[in-house]
C-alpha cells in the first residue's frame, strides 16, 4: 500500500480504491483520451471531500471530480486521484415547490431530480440526452444544455448557488454579488472591466473558457455562474441550488421534414419567434429507418408546450404552417413522442458508425455558432470536411446553432493523427470566424482548451490562467483542461491497443473480425448506466441490481480495453488470464440486452463468451460450466435411459440435492427444475399425424421444449396445425437427401445408418459458458443434420427465444466460414412470425383478457417483438409486457453465488408487473427461464403464448378461428 492510499484511507470515510478495477473504471470518459489514474475514491460528504484534497495536496497529487463519465472532451480522466459521487453524495436533500428549487448532491442523477420535481409539476430546466446518467454535479462543472435550451437556457441559468471546497480547503458559499468570491477575484474582474465586456460572442450556447463576464456589476457578479463549466478546475462542487421550472402540462411534437441538413438549419433560427421549447436538427444518415418520420432527408424535432393537448398541437401546426417543408408529422401521444425522441438522444451513439460501418469519433462534438449563421457555417464545416478527405454527420440543437457530430477520424496511426490535429486547428479558425464557440455544451477538456487562443486570443486566454490562479495556486485540480492544456493529440486511448487483430473465435462480422474493434465500440455515453429500463428496454441489469460501474456493460468494457492493452500500458497486464476482468464479466447475464439498448450495438454477452473460452482454455472450469454448459447432454442421457421419474424423485429429496447442486455449482437457494417424463419428440412419435398438406415447417425441439416443457412444443403444433399448416421435425440422422411423405418417413441408406443418430442443438448453453470449441463442433453436426431442409425453403420455427436468438446470431458469428451457418441462420423464425408470414389469413380466438410478464430480454435485443405484439393483438390479449430480464438467464441464476442478482434482477420489472396485474391476467413468458424464475420467486405459473393459444382452441372459444388460411 502507497503511502497515498495509506493516509488516505486514514482521513476519508468512504471506499477508496487502489486496486487495477476501480482503476479501470475511470480511465477514460466519452471522449477519445484516456488517463490512468492512481486511485479512486467514493467520498461520502463534504468533510471527505476536504480531507481528500487536503491528503492530494501533501503528496502533490492532482484531483479530478467526476460524475457519470460522460463528458466527451476528457475532462473528467485524470492521472491523480478521481472522485467518484455518483455512490454516495448522488440524493436531492431539499425540494421547495413553492420557490422552484432543489438543494442536491453533485453525484445526483438529472432523471431523479425530474422524479422527484415532476409531482410539484416542476422539472430541471436543461437535459442533456443523457440525462438517465448524467449527474449535476458534471452538469454544473461543463454547463450542460440539452435540447430545451432554447426555453430554459443552459445549467447557469438554473443554478442559484453552489457550495464548493477549493484545492486549499476553503468552504465557499457562491452567488451572487460577490458571494463566497475567492481573494484576488474581485480585483481581477475590476481591472478588466472593458476586456470582459468585449471579448465574449454573444451566441446562446457560449461554454469555452470561464464564463469570467458573469462577474460583471451589470450580471450582479455571479460567481456561481461563473463557476459553471469550469470542469472541475476551480473547486470541487459539493452541494447546489439549482432553479426549477414550470413543466407544461401538455407537449406536442411536429417532426418537420427537409430534403437535406442545410434547408433544416436555415429554417431552424425562423422557428424561434414562435416559442417552442426545442428546435432538433438531424439527417437521414443518423437514423436506423425512417418509415416512423415524414417524407425528407434532413428533419427538424419542435416540440411545444401548452396547458392542454388541444393548446399544444395548436402550437406545434401553427408552427407546421408557418415553415417551409416537404412533409411534416405533429404527434401529441406521449409513447409516440418518446419513440420519436429515442430517435434523437441515441444520435450520440449511432454517430459512432457511419453509414459504411466505419468508426467515427469526437472531438468535435459541440460547436456553436450564432442560429442565423448556421447554414452558412454548416456548409464550410462541409467543405472542411471535405478538403480533408473526413466524413461526419451533424445533427442537434439547431435553434441554439450547436451542432453535435463524430467524424471518421483515424486515430490510430501516426499520419491520420497528424490529420486529425490539422483539422482540429482548421475547424476552430472557422468557428471564430463564424463568431461561435468551440464548445456550445460539452466543454472544452482536452480535445478544444489548447485552441481557445483561437477563439478569445491570448490576452483572454492569459486572463482565464490568471482567474485559476486565484482559486487553485497549486494547480491541483484537473490540470491539463482549459488553461496550459495538455495537447489535444495526446493521451488518445486507441494508442495502446493492439495494431493486428487479436486472434479470436467469433466473426464480429461487423467490426472486421476484430476483437478490438469490437470492444473500441463503446465510447462511454453509458446508456447502460441507467438506474430505471423504461418500456421494453433490457440493458443493463446487473448495473441496476447492483449500482456499480464494474457490472456496467460500459464497465466491462473498460476492463477488456485495458486487457486488450496489456502490456502497452494497460491496466490488466495478463491477458485472458485476468481475475480483474473475469469478475467483473461474472455477472453479465448475457441478456443480449445491449447489442439493441446500447446506441452503439456493444455485445457483451458475446464478448463473455469470448473471454470465457479464452480464460479457461486448457485450465479446469468451474463446476457450473459442466452441469448446466452440457446440460443438452445429461437430459438426453436420462432420455436414453428412460430415468426421468427417478431423477426427478432423487431431486425432491432435500439432502440429495444439496449434495447435487454442491458438485454442480449450483445455487443452493434453487430447485432443481423437474425432467419431462416424456419427452417432446417421444410425443410426437407416437401422435397420429394430423395438418395439411403442402410444404413442411420445421419446428426446432429446442433442449428446454424436448426435455423440461413438451407441453409448449405440443401447444405449438395444436396451434400451427390449427393455422394450416403442415409441421414435422428436423431429421435425426445424416440424410443424403430430404424426408419424404408426411416428414416421419426417412430414405435411409448405409451411410447414414453408419454414421448414427444425432439431434439439432443451437448449442446456447456452450456457447454462455465460453465452451466455445464444444460449441462449434455441436453446431457443425447441426448443420449435417439439417443439410437436406437447408437444400429446400422449409422454414424453421424455435420456441424458444434463447435458442432463436443463438441460431440467428452465435451460429453465423461462430461458424462464420460455414455458409451452411448464414442459411440456417436466415430460416429461423419465430412461433408468431411463423404464424403471420406462412398463415396470414389465419386468426386466433378471441381471448379478451389482460397480460402480464415479461418480453425475453433475447427476444427484445435479437429478435423483435412485434409480430408477437400484433399476434396478441389479434387474439384480444391487453396491455404491454415488462422490459427488463427476468434474472435466471439460462445458467447465470442457477450458478452458486448469484441468486441475489438474479432475485434483484426480477425484482427490477418482471416480478412488480405480475404482482400489478389483476387477477385473471395471463401471465405470458416465452421463455423456459422466465417461467422458472416466476415459478421459484413468486409462485406463479407463466405461459408460452402457444400455450395460451391452444388452450383456447381446445376450450372451443374463437371455435371458428381454427380454420386455414
Amino acid at each position: 500500500m502507497t503511502d497515498l492510499e495509506a493516509d488516505l484511507r486514514k482521513a476519508v470515510r468512504g471506499e477508496v480504491g487502489f486496486d487495477v478495477t476501480s482503476r479501470a473504471l475511470v480511465t477514460m470518459d466519452a471522449s477519445n483520451y484516456r488517463r490512468v489514474p492512481l486511485g479512486v475514491v467514493a467520498p461520502r460528504d463534504a468533510d471527505d471531500v476536504a480531507a481528500v484534497l487536503e491528503v492530494c495536496r501533501t503528496h502533490g497529487v492532482p484531483v479530478v471530480p467526476r460524475g457519470g463519465g460522460t463528458s466527451i472532451a476528457g475532462q473528467a480522466t485524470g492521472t491523480g486521484v478521481v472522485l467518484d459521487f455518483t455512490r454516495h453524495m448522488n440524493r436531492v436533500l431539499a425540494l421547495d415547490a413553492e420557490a422552484r428549487t432543489a438543494v442536491v448532491q453533485p453525484g445526483l442523477v438529472l432523471d431523479r431530480l425530474q422524479d422527484a420535481a415532476a409531482p410539484h409539476g416542476l422539472r430541471f430546466g436543461p437535459d442533456p440526452s443523457t440525462h438517465s446518467r448524467c449527474t449535476l454535479g458534471g452538469m454544473i462543472g461543463n454547463n450542460s444544455c440539452g435540447s430545451h435550451s432554447v426555453a430554459w437556457g443552459t445549467t447557469a441559468d438554473s443554478v442559484a448557488e453552489l457550495d464548493v471546497v477549493t484545492a486549499r480547503g476553503q468552504r465557499l458559499r457562491l452567488g451572487q454579488e460577490w458571494a463566497g468570491a475567492p481573494t484576488g477575484l474581485r480585483e481581477l474582474v475590476d481591472g478588466e472591466l472593458a476586456r470582459l465586456r468585449t471579448g465574449f460572442p454573444e451566441l446562446p450556447r457560449r461554454i469555452s473558457g470561464y464564463a469570467l463576464d458573469a462577474l460583471l456589476p451589470e450580471h450582479r457578479a455571479d460567481v456561481a455562474r461563473s463557476f459553471c463549466g469550469s470542469e472541475g478546475t476551480l473547486g470541487v462542487l459539493t452541494e447546489a441550488v439549482v432553479r426549477l421550472v414550470e413543466a407544461p402540462r401538455a407537449r406536442a411534437l411536429a417532426v418537420l421534414g427537409y430534403a437535406d441538413e442545410g434547408a433544416a438549419a436555415e429554417a431552424a433560427a425562423g422557428l424561434l419567434v414562435h416559442r417552442p421549447l426545442t428546435v432538433e436538427g438531424m439527417a437521414a444518415d443518423l437514423v436506423p429507418t425512417a418509415a416512423a418520420l415524414p417524407r425528407g432527408g434532413a428533419w427538424l424535432f419542435v416540440e411545444t408546450g401548452g396547458s392542454s393537448e388541444r393548446e399544444a398541437r395548436a402550437r406545434a401546426e401553427e408552427i407546421v404552417r408557418a415553415a417551409d417543408v416537404l412533409d411534416a408529422l405533429v404527434v401529441t401521444d406521449p409513447a409516440g413522442q418518446r419513440a420519436l425522441w429515442r430517435i434523437r438522444e441515441d444520435a450520440s451513439g449511432t454517430a459512432t458508425r457511419m453509414p459504411d460501418g466505419s468508426e467515427a469519433w469526437p472531438g468535435w462534438e459541440d460547436c456553436a455558432v450564432p442560429p442565423q449563421r448556421l447554414g452558412a457555417y454548416l456548409r464550410d464545416f462541409r467543405g472542411l470536411l471535405v478538403s480533408h478527405g473526413l466524413k461526419g454527420t451533424p445533427y442537434g440543437h439547431f435553434g441554439d446553432g450547436c451542432i453535435h457530430v463524430r467524424i471518421d477520424f483515424d486515430l490510430l496511426t501516426g499520419p491520420g493523427i497528424a490529420r486529425f490535429r490539422r483539422f482540429s486547428e482548421e475547424l476552430a479558425d472557422l468557428v471564430a470566424a463564424h463568431g461561435g464557440s468551440l464548445s456550445g455544451e460539452h466543454g472544452d477538456g482536452q480535445a478544444r482548451a489548447e485552441l481557445l487562443p483561437r477563439m478569445y486570443g491570448e490576452e483572454m486566454v492569459a486572463l482565464f490562467e490568471r482567474a485559476k490562479g486565484i482559486w487553485d495556486p497549486d494547480d491541483l485540480l484537473n490540470p491539463g483542461m482549459l488553461v496550459r492544456p495538455a495537447p489535444l493529440d495526446t493521451d488518445l486511448r486507441f494508442s495502446v491497443l493492439p495494431r493486428e487483430p487479436v486472434e479470436v473465435a467469433f466473426g464480429y462480422p461487423a467490426d472486421g473480425g476484430d476483437f478490438s474493434a469490437a470492444v473500441r465500440r463503446c465510447v462511454g455515453v453509458a446508456k447502460c448506466r441507467t438506474t430505471s429500463a423504461t418500456g421494453s428496454a433490457v440493458m443493463c441489469p446487473s448495473f441496476r441490481a447492483t449500482g456499480e460501474e464494474a457490472h456496467s456493460t460500459r464497465g466491462r468494457a473498460r476492463l477488456l480495453h485495458e486487457m486488450l492493452a496489456g502490456e502497452a500500458g494497460g491496466l490488466v497486464t495478463d491477458g485472458w488470464r485476468s481475475e480483474e476482468v473475469r469478475e467483473a464479466l461474472d455477472l453479465c447475464l448475457s441478456c443480449k440486452g445491449c447489442r439493441t439498448d446500447c446506441p452503439v450495438g456493444v455485445d457483451m454477452a458475446t464478448y463473455k463468451a469470448e473471454f470465457l473460452h479464452h480464460h479457461y482454455a486448457g485450465r479446469r472450469r468451474p463446476a457450473a460450466h459442466h452441469s448446466m454448459g452440457r446440460l443438452p447432454v445429461w437430459l438426453r442421457g436420462v432420455d436414453r435411459m428412460r430415468a426421468a421419474a427417478v431423477v426427478n424423485a432423487l431431486a425432491s429429496v432435500r439432502p440429495l440435492a444439496a449434495v447435487a447442486k454442491r458438485l454442480g455449482g449450483i445455487a443452493p437457494e434453487r430447485r432443481i427444475p423437474k425432467v419431462a417424463t416424456e419427452t417432446f419428440s417421444r410425443w410426437w412419435g407416437r401422435r397420429k399425424a394430423r395438418g395439411a398438406g403442402g410444404d413442411p415447417v420445421i419446428l426446432w425441439p429446442d433442449t428446454f421444449t424436448e426435455h423440461l416443457s413438451p407441453s409448449v412444443g405440443q401447444a405449438a403444433v395444436r396451434v400451427l396445425e390449427a393455422a394450416g399448416l403442415r409441421v414435422v421435425l428436423p431429421p435425426t440422422v445424416h440424410l443424403e437427401k430430404a424426408p419424404v411423405g408426411d416428414g416421419r418417413t426417412v430414405a435411409l441408406d448405409p451411410v447414414s445408418l453408419l454414421r448414427g443418430r444425432g439431434r439439432v442443438c443451437c448449442g446456447l448453453t456452450y456457447v454462455s459458458t465460453g465452451q466455445l470449441d464444444r460449441a462449434r463442433t455441436v453446431l457443425r453436426r447441426t448443420l449435417d443434420l439439417m443439410a437436406p431442409v437447408l437444400e429446400t425453403s422449409a422454414p424453421v420455427v424455435v420456441l424458444e427465444p434463447s435458442c432463436a436468438a443463438a441460431l440467428r446470431t452465435d451460429l453465423p458469428e461462430l461458424l462464420h466460414d460455414d455458409p451452411r451457418a448464414a442459411q440456417l441462420a436466415s430460416r429461423v423464425l419465430t412461433f408468431a412470425e411463423a404464424l403471420e408470414q406462412l398463415a396470414p389469413g389465419w386468426r386466433p380466438p378471441a381471448l379478451n383478457r389482460q397480460v402480464a410478464g415479461q418480453t425475453h430480454c433475447h427476444q427484445h435485443a435479437v429478435l423483435g417483438d412485434l409480430a408477437e405484439r400484433r399476434l396478441r393483438e389479434a387474439a384480444g390479449l391487453t396491455g404491454d409486457l415488462a422490459g427488463g430480464c427476468c434474472g435466471l438467464a439460462g445458467n447465470f441464476g442457477f450458478e452458486k453465488g448469484h441468486f441475489e442478482v438474479s432475485r434483484a434482477c426480477a425484482e427490477d420489472q418482471l416480478l412488480p408487473s405480475v404482482r400489478q396485474a389483476p387477477e385473471d391476467a395471463v401471465v405470458l413468458a416465452d421463455g423456459f427461464s422466465c417461467r422458472t424464475q416466476l415459478e421459484q420467486l413468486a409462485g406463479v405459473r407463466g405461459r408460452h403464448l402457444a400455450e395460451v393459444l391452444a388452450e383456447a382452441l381446445r376450450s372451443g372459444e374463437g371455435a371458428d378461428a381454427e380454420g386455414g388460411p
